[in-house]
């Protein structure tokens, strides 16, 4: 846990030191510093009591397996075992929660460091339902304004502002620059916590288990598999990534492969590997967007893992048309991707989202996916649900990035840590509940000769 200045040290907003590279995507100025110091400094006797009744009066009727502290003083029981423990390490963040219930606030306190949470960040998102339903007669309703206000005036340090003021202003949907803001984070921080295929995607688990690279390795094949790849035939994949599954394919089926990327430090690591692995013959790897494949382009196979959810809805139509353009006769798509029952609708989660992990992301209704690929042409075979593979999938993730964090922060910053930290549990969380989705759909181009088996058995040998 961070603390805060020494004591008696005067501190100003805006003038804390050792702070920490931002989140990609955030500049300094933007995000405020992870404090350092003595934690007691931020307190005295009068802040710790206003806080303690604000909490009382907010949490009141909480009873999920979450336990609150203001610095080292307990200030609730869970109803049950405590999952994670939510310290307010700061008056600032309890202030800001008091007087706007923006579950984003306590996102972004986190980021921020003036908040931490200590055990199982999944369990932290329980909290949103509560916090966004919070409704109080306007007597409580003033009596938390004036804590707040006096909160504000009894702090010991002055309140610093809010983080991650400054809006990302994209150019152009899945860009580069867009990529860059989540991917080119570095190599060497999603090594420590990605399988050794560096496969930044759903595995697809035998069981529950099942170590992640060996489920990851599952995934490579059981794509493969769904493809009918031959020898000879080619392979297009869009958002290759650190190159995996065109490794694979070209290992394991001896197909020749073509992974296009926007992300350079993925294009430099996937191209390093095809060249320590000695497959040039066999895999190209390009700095590429799909949009700008050659008009004579084509391809017997097609795949897209985790990428059209950068695209954002109103691409989608193009998406889909430019691969049924460059999908030879008789050959086979499959998309893999992410997707949301509701749509992408202007929520605080979604804008926080946007705001800080993926500047262009949206997710699909996957009723909207396949109605899309079929305006373009495209007739679908096989539509298969994978989300309880990857709450499984992130939650090792997750349990990999907390095992390295000093080696994490040292590859980036702390910033970053909590940031890859919040969003993969948030992510998580909403798989688990079932309100997101990933889905692996494979189709042909209507009205042509695909060759299929009559049933799926082959996919499971």
């Amino acid at each position: 846990m961070r603390a805060g200045p020494s004591r008696g040290q005067s501190v100003q907003a805006g003038a804390w030191t050792d702070s920490p590279t931002p989140p990609a995507g955030l500049n300094s100025a933007d995000c405020l510093p992870v404090p350092s110091g003595e934690l007691f400094d931020y307190w005295n006797n009068k802040s710790l009591a206003v806080s303690r009744r604000i909490l009382g009066e907010l949490f009141a009727k909480y009873t999920g397996p979450i336990r609150f502290r203001v610095a080292a003083e307990q200030v609730s029981r869970a109803s049950r075992q405590p999952r994670c423990e939510i310290v307010f390490n700061h008056p600032a963040a309890i202030s800001r929660l008091c007087v706007n219930n923006d579950v984003t606030r306590l996102g972004e306190d986190y980021l921020a460091g003036l908040i931490d949470i200590e055990g199982d960040v999944e369990a932290a998102f329980g909290l949103i339902p509560y916090i966004e339903t919070l409704e109080f007669q306007t007597s409580r309703k003033l009596r938390l304004l004036r804590d707040a206000w006096l909160l504000k005036q009894h702090a010991p340090t002055a309140a610093p502002s809010r983080v991650g003021t400054k809006k990302w202003r994209q150019r152009a949907r899945n860009s580069g620059d867009s990529i860059a803001h989540h991917y080119d984070v570095g190599n060497a921080f999603y090594r420590l916590w990605l399988d050794p295929e560096m496969v930044y995607s759903c595995a697809y688990f035998a069981s529950a288990d099942q170590p992640l690279d060996a489920a990851q390795r599952d995934k490579l094949d059981y794509i493969c598999r769904k493809l009918r790849l031959q020898p000879g035939q080619k392979l297009l994949d869009i958002g290759c990534g650190w190159g995996a599954l065109v490794r694979w394919a070209a290992r394991h089926y001896g197909v020749t492969a073509h992974g296009i990327t926007l992300s350079e430090e993925q294009y430099r690591y996937a191209r390093d590997r095809v060249r320590a692995e000695g497959l040039e013959h066999r895999v190209r790897i390009e700095l590429l967007d799909y949009r700008n494949l050659p008009e004579d382009a084509q391809y017997d196979r097609v795949t897209s893992v985790g990428m059209f959810e950068h695209l954002g809805v109103k691409e989608l139509p193009h998406y889909f048309a430019t691969i049924h353009r460059v999908l030879a006769p008789g050959g086979l798509f499959l998309n893999h991707g992410i997707t949301h029952f509701s749509g992408w609708n202007a929520t605080p989660i979604t804008r926080f989202v946007n705001r800080h992990v993926f500047p262009d992301g949206e997710l699909a209704r996957v009723s909207d996916v396949c109605s899309g690929m079929e305006a373009a042409g495209f007739e679908l075979f096989d539509v298969e649900s994978l989300r309880r593979h990857y709450v499984l999938t992130l939650r090792k993730w997750i349990r990999a990035l907390e095992a390295h964090r000093s080696a994490v922060v040292a590859a980036s910053s702390e910033a970053t840590f909590r940031l890859w930290r919040l969003y993969m549990a948030g992510s998580a969380h909403f798989f688990g509940e079932g309100s997101t989705n990933v889905y692996q759909i494979l189709a042909g181009k209507r009205g042509e000769k695909v060759i299929l088996p009559m049933r799926r058995d082959d996919l499971y040998i």
